[in-house]
């Protein structure tokens, strides 16, 4: 029997433990965005290589989209009289080119004349050449250095090697010049004729795809829109806002162009230079180039005016006025004109047209701009491509809040305080309203940040950093001297860090107000509670945190315990408006006021104290002039115009729509009373259950949102009445139970805000800028026709008081 030996034990590897499919997942998604950024160079890497290597298709293209923003109104206009597309195109190109015939067949005449006359410059020329040559050659400051270093180059070139082939000397090297040949008559027509083919065959191209766009604008745009996606809402805001600035900035910088080549050619032929319609000309065409352009322009001039004269008179005044000229073109009409046309910040600007210039040449540069402001329009609405709006846009990036955050993260105190003093200037010297849109929001982003990603330096640098911002603010805003040296209003910090600094906010604010208030180091949800509250009559508890109910209850039974006879006001001020508790519920939190915002808190701190009701909310004021105002409100006749209530009454129910609210009016404002034109919808209760509201027809106008409007002449929007300390305390306002106002001024054609186009609800509302905008927009249209409706003469012109009129 064979016998079987027993194989040796295999080496085994020390133990590596397996990657799992979670921690192998957990490592791809780690990849994700890098493979996101590499393949997005490449395809940025791609897509310039495509722009440059089909320039000759892409920059007719590009300049005839840019042609087409310049043309179609003009198509669009000659559409409106009743002209089909097809020959108003053709009558709008036509005219283009007949427009640019005439122009050019000036500007050779021009030319040609100014040609005929050069040969007599020769000798002023000659003459101011010799006497700059012999200013030159005069003994100068450097002759010394020059001679000096003329001798050590001398003594080099002898200390040299000797060339070899006999003797010391070189001989001199024999020029040999090449002779290009003659061409004859025909041969340089066809030299010509190349060298004209090239623009000759792009304005071709041009041409056609200008037809052809504005033949076909209304596919293409449906076109763009398909490729964009299925949001046809935000594809149409973009190409909306990026024909309109384009457009604005063509249409704009004609205009400045225009404003500046006319009064170049007036100055050139006054002080004498010769052509001076055609540098004119060439000055206006030339400032379609960015930068470059206004120099290349300015030589010719100057060029000519040194050799027309033979002093230097005539030269110092072409420059003269061209520098006049720039000035006030860059300083005065362009940010006039312009404004806010393109969007693009500085730097975008030179950097754009440095790239464009790179890809396309000077045609690039010329539409640098253009190309641009659609890049940025792309980056506004498509979020994939978000950078370049941060990138190339011109609005700021980081808001107020966020700014002095930064500074305060990087250890930079003496900024944030600088940058804080700046706003309070800019809130007219308002320190509660600067904590209030500010300061509060500040400290609700270090909430934010706290556990997440926020480090223990970071921590402690925010603290110390407001601790000075807040020890230097009421240095700089010091608070009035009171008469009793007690506070009675004890401002007080939640639980942590960043409830206390918010106390001491509000308690800075207070004292401002007139209240005196005092912060205490430890707060009602500490371990050690407050002490020496006796002489306090009002406690002002402020949390930040995310859900603070459960704490907040604890720290209000704490306080009621220990001192009774405390009043407690809740202010909420890190919590989303859906989120907090609804107004009256601060008996639930064992609070006696709860506030969602620093002036609400503020309002509710001097109710408690004993302020007086008035001062509860704001009177309309009434503004100077006001007399005239009303005057031509009974001239208008429009409280006796069954037209213009009709009008109006389909402008609220529109309004209503459109905004999606339950209540729309057009209110008009007298003397004494805020009267309701016409309106639509009726406002629902408040909550389920209860009756609706009373009707807002007439009011007193010192208590309607109204008289703000035109008393201010500026859109009015309050978001939640309740919840804002100026209208909070209006009885008008609570006894229909209205939260919600916006409303926009109505302005006659003398500029009389007659009264107000309004929305009203009772149901907190977010009403952002563009929404603004928007109802200002109606209200300007429904003024308009307004001024187009017959209205009948008033009926009595002596009466200063309106009627009130309620609607059926």
């Amino acid at each position: 029997m064979g016998s079987t030996e027993t194989p040796p034990p295999r080496h085994r590897p020390p133990h590596v433990p397996r990657m799992g499919a979670a921690a192998r997942g957990t490592a791809l998604d780690a990849l994700v965005p890098s493979l996101r950024f590499m393949t997005g160079l490449v395809i940025a890497a791609l897509l310039i290589a495509g722009l440059y290597a089909g320039s000759s298709i892409l920059v007719p293209l590009a300049l005839a989209f840019l042609l087409s923003f310049v043309l179609e109104p003009l198509v669009a206009r000659l559409k409106r009289i009743g002209l089909p597309r097809l020959p108003a195109v053709i009558a709008v190109v036509l005219a283009t080119l007949m427009a640019l015939g005439v122009a050019g067949l000036f500007v050779a005449k021009e030319a040609r004349e100014l040609s005929a006359q050069l040969p007599s410059y020769q000798t002023t020329i000659r003459k101011k050449l010799r006497a700059l040559r012999q200013e030159l050659r005069a003994p100068g400051m450097f002759d010394g250095a020059k001679r000096t270093l003329d001798i050590v180059q001398r003594e080099v070139e002898a200390a040299g090697p000797v060339l070899p082939g006999g003797g010391g000397t070189q001989r001199a090297v024999q020029q040999v010049q090449v002779q290009p040949p003659q061409l004859t008559p025909a041969q340089q027509a066809m030299a010509a004729l190349g060298a004209l083919s090239g623009p000759l065959t792009q304005a071709g191209l041009v041409l056609v795809f200008v037809v052809f766009i504005l033949l076909d604008r209304v596919d293409l745009r449906d076109r763009l829109l398909r490729l964009w996606g299925a949001d046809l809402h935000r594809a149409t805001d973009a190409m909306d806002e990026a024909g309109g600035r384009i457009s604005r900035y063509l249409t704009m910088q004609l205009l400045v162009n225009v404003t500046y080549g006319i009064p170049m050619g007036l100055g050139l032929w006054l002080i004498g230079v010769p052509g001076a319609l055609l540098w004119g000309a060439l000055a206006a065409v030339m400032r379609f180039v960015p930068y470059v352009g206004p120099l290349i322009a300015a030589a010719f001039p100057v060029t000519l005016a040194f050799a027309v004269d033979p002093g230097w008179t005539l030269v110092l005044w072409t420059i003269g006025l061209i520098v006049v000229l720039e000035l006030i073109s860059n300083n005065v009409i362009e940010p006039w004109l312009y404004g806010s046309s393109t969007g693009l910040s500085a730097l975008s600007l030179i950097v754009a047209a440095t790239f464009w210039t790179a890809l396309w040449g000077p045609v690039g540069l010329i539409m640098s701009t253009p190309l641009t402001v659609c890049l940025l329009v792309v980056g506004r609405y498509l979020p994939q491509l978000a950078f370049l709006d941060v990138l190339l846009g011109s609005r700021a990036v980081l808001d107020e809040p966020t700014r002095i955050y930064q500074r305060l993260l990087a250890d930079d105190a003496e900024e944030a305080i600088e940058l804080s003093v700046a706003q309070i200037e800019a809130l007219q010297g308002s320190v509660p309203a600067f904590y209030a849109q500010i300061g509060l929001p500040v400290l609700r982003m270090a909430v934010g940040d706290h556990a997440r990603v926020a480090t223990p330096e970071h921590r402690l640098r925010l603290v110390e950093g407001m601790d000075e911002l807040l020890d230097d603010l009421q240095e700089q805003y010091p608070e009035p001297i009171v008469p009793s040296a007690a506070p009675r209003v004890a401002c007080l910090g939640g639980k942590w860090e960043m409830d206390h600094l918010a106390a001491r906010m509000a308690a800075h604010a207070l004292s401002l107000r007139g209240c005196p208030a005092q912060t205490w180091a430890a707060g009602p949800a500490t371990a050690e509670p407050p002490q020496g509250l006796e002489a306090v009559r009002v406690a002002c508890v402020v949390w930040l945190s995310p859900q603070p109910a459960a704490a907040a209850r604890h720290a209000c039974r704490r306080l009621r315990r220990q001192w009774p006879h405390l009043r407690i006001v809740l202010a909420l001020l890190g919590e989303p408006l859906e989120d907090l508790p609804a107004e009256g519920d601060g008996a639930l939190l064992g609070a006696d006021a709860v506030a969602t915002s620093l002036e609400e808190a503020l309002a509710q701190v001097a109710q408690l104290q004993g302020g007086p009701a008035g001062e509860a909310f704001e009177v309309a004021p009434v503004p100077a002039g006001d007399a005239e105002r009303v005057q031509a409100l009974l001239a208008s006749g429009a409280l006796d115009s069954d037209t213009l209530r009709r009008l109006c009454q389909h402008a609220a129910q529109r309004a209503a729509d459109i905004f999606d609210v339950p209540f729309a009016m057009v209110s008009l404002v007298d003397q004494d009373r805020q009267t309701a034109l016409c309106s639509h919808g009726r406002l629902p209760a408040a909550e389920e259950g209860e009756p609706e509201a009373p009707a807002c027809d007439t009011l007193p106008r010192e208590l309607s949102l109204c008289g703000h409007v035109v008393a201010s002449g500026q859109p009015l929007v309050v978001p939640d009445i309740a919840r804002d300390a100026r209208f909070a305390g209006n009885p008008a306002l609570r006894e229909r139970r209205l939260r919600f106002y916006a409303g926009v001024p109505l302005r006659d054609a003398a500029g009389h805000v007659l009264g107000a186009l309004c929305l009203l609800d009772t149901q907190a509302h977010v009403f952002d800028a563009r929404e603004t905008r928007l109802l200002k927009a109606m209200a300007g249209d429904l003024m308009a026709g307004w001024a187009d409706a017959p209205v009948p003469a008033p009926a009595a012109a002596g009466s200063a008081t309106v009627g009130q009129i309620v609607p059926q």
